[in-house]
């Protein structure tokens, strides 16, 4: 039966315990919540120890917030108990709703347990609800507040202030405040998580922030040309963004470039290595346009950068300058295959030239068209497939051909003409007047060669006072036309040095065809010219 007084403590307590909720969700800080929550069983449920033992991610309680005894708060405040021994604890006992209470006649069994505890003794109780001073009592706390849900700690309470066991009122209360409590931690351990992410995030912001300013000072000031490309798409290739170098090497301003695309930009003979250096993301060298319409060499370079969900996104292409290399580098294969002296193709020019026009054909005694095919029809060579094979384009290659007969018959046929040119008097000017004099006549004749043949035609100086013209198309009229206008434009004096000299000029016209090599060719028109010169010769001995 309720005493007179009961109502009142009833509502004293009703009091408190609203007060100590509200003052949970004041802390600013998960440590400030769980000695707030120690604190509000010592300050509002009238016990003189509280003590908060939290879950850890591995499993564990730790004491982390004690309050009503400083001395064992110094004493068992960061101790861990395993969490077998606290499921032990809340196995056993009595089970008052949610709390767990252990009479001291049970809890003996639990004295050597690991679970961070403080030791009191006493007298026997007097009376059926005295409070023992090894009585244990816990309060769970669950995330969902009920039973079943995580346990998030326990709430230890020990020496109620009236010296006796907790009645049905007292029990209750505890059981509210524990369940305010699990909230109240819960909450702050979002809040903390939430400060975590929210830290970690305005770090990983400031780092990308730092990566982007650090990018972007890279590619801004880089001293070679640097550009960003879109990667797939209808827009494939198309320039987002430049970089100051890149726009003055093409002179080109960053507005204009981003209406272009790299291959809007390349030299038409490098199309192809631009797209596979931007399908393969490697390397390549190329020509890109410049504004005014020349060209410059450069290095271009392609990083693919990825999109983790969306895959490859974008080009990063470093463009860099390498006309002077390349220009050197030509440099060095013209003097390799150029006389340095006129400027000329030279010999192994000539030949390579002359070897590129030239295939492999039977010679006069190997068999001919139709035994090879008697040969062929008796073992069996498939001309279907070989017909096949000449269809689908395995041998592209235009024999080169020779008039035939009489050199001073022309058949009508027009081949490849090899002009073989020897100086006249040349040996006397170097002797009389010296070499210096010797190679200006060189350098003269070259230039009336080359500007009486016509574009495509080869010049080539063999050595000496040797030179060779190679030119394609004529029949045997138009060669020997060709051979006297060449000779009628070496025949006027040549002034060196105040002074006038001439030479004379022998030619002997060759002609080229498959199944020739490069030197039968050569030494084919060299004969035929010393066949003129002698014939020449004795022309002149007979006229003096």
């Amino acid at each position: 039966m309720e005493t007179e007084s009961e109502p009142y403590v009833r509502l004293a307590t009703l009091r408190q315990l609203h007060q100590v909720v509200a003052e949970l969700n004041t802390a600013r800080s998960l440590a400030d919540t769980l000695q707030t929550v120690a604190d509000g069983v010592v300050n509002g449920l009238g016990y003189e120890l509280a003590c908060v033992n939290l879950v850890r991610p591995d499993g564990d309680l730790v004491v982390a917030a004690f309050a009503g005894n400083p001395s064992a708060e110094a004493l068992i405040t960061g101790r861990v108990g395993s969490r077998d021994a606290w499921e032990r604890r809340l196995a056993m006992g009595e089970a008052w709703g949610a709390l767990r209470f252990i009479s001291y006649t049970e809890g003996w069994v639990l004295d050597d347990d690991d679970v961070p505890q403080w030791y009191t003794e006493g007298p026997e109780p007097r009376f059926e609800d005295e409070w023992h001073p090894s009585d244990r009592l816990f309060a769970p706390m669950y995330a969902t507040g009920a039973a079943g849900g995580e346990l998030l700690g326990v709430i230890s309470v020990d020496r109620p202030r009236n010296g006796r066991r907790p009645g049905a009122w007292g029990r209750e209360a505890l059981q509210m405040y524990a369940f305010q409590a699990a909230i109240a931690i819960s909450n702050a351990r979002l809040r903390a998580n939430m400060q975590r992410a929210l830290v970690r995030l305005e770090r990983e912001q400031q780092a990308l922030r730092a990566s982007e300013e650090s990018f972007r000072q890279a590619f801004e000031y880089a001293p070679s040309g640097m550009a960003i490309a879109e990667m797939g798409g209808d827009q494939h290739g198309r320039i987002l963004r430049t970089n100051d170098a890149l726009c003055r090497l093409l002179g080109r301003p960053a507005s204009a470039m981003r209406r272009y695309s790299f291959s809007d930009l390349v030299h038409p003979e490098d199309i192809g290595t631009l797209l596979r250096t931007s399908a393969e993301g490697g390397r390549a060298e190329l020509r890109l346009a410049r504004r005014d319409g020349t060209y410059v060499w450069v290095s271009l370079r392609n990083s693919v950068v990825a999109d983790a969900a969306d895959g490859p996104r974008f080009l990063l292409t470093h463009v860099e300058d390498i006309e002077d290399r390349k220009r050197r580098e030509l440099q060095l294969a013209h003097r390799a295959s150029h006389d340095s002296l006129t400027g000329l193709p030279n010999s192994a020019e000539l030949r390579a030239r002359l070897s590129a026009r030239l295939c492999r054909r039977p010679h006069a005694g190997q068999p001919s068209a139709v035994d090879s095919l008697d040969a062929a029809y008796e073992h069996g060579f498939d001309f279907g497939h070989a017909s096949h094979q000449q269809e689908e384009g395995f041998d592209h290659h235009v024999h080169t051909v020779a008039p035939e007969g009489d050199d001073d018959v022309d058949d009508g046929t027009k081949g490849l003409a090899v002009l073989f040119c020897d100086l006249d008097g040349f040996k006397s000017i170097n002797d009389r007047f010296g070499h210096h004099t010797g190679d200006a006549v060189l350098i003269e004749v070259a230039r009336r060669l080359t500007s009486g043949v016509r574009d495509g035609d080869t010049v080539a100086r063999l050595g000496g006072d040797e030179f060779v013209v190679l030119a394609d198309g004529l029949g045997r009229a138009d060669a020997q036309d060709l051979a006297v206008r060449l000779r009628n434009a070496i025949i006027p004096p040549i002034r060196v040095d105040g002074r006038a000299v001439r030479v004379g000029a022998s030619f002997g016209i060759g002609w080229a065809h498959c199944g020739m090599s490069a030197d039968e060719v050569l030494h084919s028109a060299d004969q035929r010219m010393y066949v003129e010169k002698r014939s020449r010769a004795k022309q002149h001995r007979r006229a003096g």
